[in-house]
């Protein structure tokens, strides 16, 4: 593969965090897609934990020669990450944000909630910051990193995995403990 999808990375890149962004923070009427949705943040933490053992299973093979193992995990942590990314917006699309501490799920979290939620409450927030930042900017990371690879840029390519492995898998762990911490209040 010796195209040159630098445009098209960037427009992906650019696409993506937009579209979800406006999923999220534009009010809406929800679409019904004839099925429930609800058990979909299960899912998603469940994509998001597969997605984080591929990854180390894929540092483990390309540090042991592995080279065919290492491809096949990535690859797979991509196809996985691409179904999360589908399955995401289908939710956000098809549900309201569920806010952390919202006990009566009435969509405000009062004085009295947050009070009950704590300072947890906080150490919520900066994960999901944190998490919500970096899963913008994994995309590209990704995507960039695996043209490298493709095009047999083994040094580039190593370089840049450097950069994006440690992200990856720290936007795939968060997303399991958003999950777990805000579970409680779906």
């Amino acid at each position: 593969m010796n195209r040159n999808l630098t445009v098209p990375i960037i427009i992906v890149s650019i696409a993506i965090p937009a579209a979800v962004a406006f999923l999220i923070l534009v009010p809406q009427v929800k679409v019904d897609f004839g099925f429930n949705t609800h058990f979909l943040p299960l899912f998603h933490a469940i994509l998001n934990s597969s997605t984080a053992i591929l990854l180390l299973a894929s540092l483990y093979f390309i540090r042991n020669g592995q080279v065919a193992a290492h491809k096949r995990a990535n690859l797979t942590a991509v196809v996985l990450s691409s179904i999360f990314l589908i399955s995401y917006v289908i939710y956000h699309a098809s549900n309201p944000s569920t806010l952390y501490g919202d006990v009566n799920h009435d969509g405000i979290v009062s004085v009295d909630e947050k009070a009950q939620a704590g300072p947890l409450r906080y150490v919520y927030y900066f994960i999901l910051s944190s998490h919500i930042i970096l899963s913008g900017i994994i995309i590209p990371l990704v995507l960039f990193t695996l043209q490298r690879a493709f095009q047999e840029k083994f040094d580039k390519h190593r370089r840049l995995a450097r950069i994006t492995w440690p992200i990856w898998l720290y936007v795939a762990v968060t997303g399991v403990v958003v999950y777990l911490m805000i579970s409680r209040y779906y």
